[in-house]
């Protein structure tokens, strides 16, 4: 296995390692080839009708849920879809599809190939009725030997390694399997030096949880990105305690405007709110804890198909910012500097 050492001070993309400077304005959390098919939806025959402009409404708004919409395998599409973001800004994605949600490492890097765009991938696992049921069984020491391999020499039987840990998925309320792979991923992390990205519970107290559990681990908060807070907490008060402890807070869910959301009761915010979250941590002093990203993981969210796609953020929500009063330093800052740092092996 490759020494820590060779990869200190560089990032990890599908095609091997590149100096930091390299990276570009970078979405922190996508899905490029995933299968997020629920459990209980998995070897369906009923695909679904064929996505349309007649009905990309009611996929959208759960009117209509089938399997055809939660997975993506074809790599030309991809390309497609990928190289829209890099013709209008985009530089890097971090694509996050792990273990349950059967990961493509090669078919990643040749969207990375096709585009040019730096894909970082990560690894571990997602939400525990995502899991292998084998896993069950499985030690703490094994997790992160698990996740230590992904990064060092090769992630799901391939030679692609991994760039980052996660998204490791924790439930709300939290299951032990999870906290295991969670514990696992804490120690594959000091051993590689990689970032983590948590999927919190959609609980608005749980990204807390978690942040206090690793703190409680003796764990440093300050290369653990915290995700979808956009669906999750909703009040200052929570937020600002959040990002007082050190992670980085992720607003991912940029392009769903509608307020429905179909795996929670909650009122979905905007991107105008999802700005004002953001300024309020800017002026608590929280600029260097903020990143963005779409976590695209629906066929009706790419362009081809009715949606927004992956350069949503470059085309929309960065000209939004800037005429909000977001200054080009904070938007580099959250665009690039951020993922830069966190990508960075330590």
């Amino acid at each position: 296995m490759p020494g820590r050492d060779a990869i200190r001070g560089r990032i990890m993309t599908v095609r091997g390692p590149i100096e930091p400077a390299k990276l570009g304005a970078t979405l922190m959390h996508e899905h490029v080839l995933w299968d997020i098919t629920r459990p209980k939806m998995r070897g369906s025959n009923d695909q679904g009708p064929e996505i349309s402009l007649d009905n990309v409404w009611q996929y959208n708004y759960g009117e209509i849920s089938h399997p055809r919409n939660y997975h993506l395998e074809d790599v030309a599409v991809a390309i497609d879809e990928v190289a829209r973001m890099r013709d209008v800004g985009g530089g890097a994605i971090v694509e996050l599809t792990c273990g349950g949600l059967r990961p493509d490492p090669l078919g990643l890097m040749a969207v990375s190939e096709g585009t040019g765009v730096n894909i970082v991938m990560g690894c571990g696992h997602y939400v525990e009725p995502y899991q292998d049921p084998r896993n069950h069984d499985r030690s703490v020491d094994d997790f992160a030997s698990e996740m230590i391999g992904q990064v060092m020499t090769g992630a799901w039987g391939t030679p692609v390694r991994a760039g980052m840990i996660g998204e490791i998925g924790c439930s709300a309320p939290w299951t032990a399997l999870e906290r295991r792979v969670m514990q696992g991923a804490l120690i594959a992390q000091a051993e590689t030096g990689a970032a983590i990205n948590v999927h919190p519970g959609r609980d608005p107290d749980q990204p807390q949880e978690v942040a206090d559990f690793i703190r409680g681990q003796g764990r440093d908060l300050d290369r653990v990105v915290i995700s979808h807070i956009d669906r999750t907490i909703f009040d200052t008060d929570r937020l600002l305690k959040l990002a007082d402890t050190g992670v980085t807070i992720e607003f991912d869910l940029f392009g769903q405007e509608n307020s429905f959301y179909a795996l929670s009761d909650i009122d979905m915010p905007n991107d105008a709110h999802r700005l004002r979250h953001i300024r309020s941590l800017i002026d608590h002093g929280h600029l260097d804890r903020v990143v963005i990203s779409h976590d695209i993981c629906y066929l009706t969210r790419l362009t081809r198909f009715g949606g927004h796609g992956y350069g949503h953020i470059f085309r929309n929500v960065v000209p939004m910012m800037r005429r909000r009063g977001f200054t080009d330093d904070e938007v580099d800052a959250i665009l690039v500097r951020n993922p830069r740092r966190l990508l960075t092996f330590v």
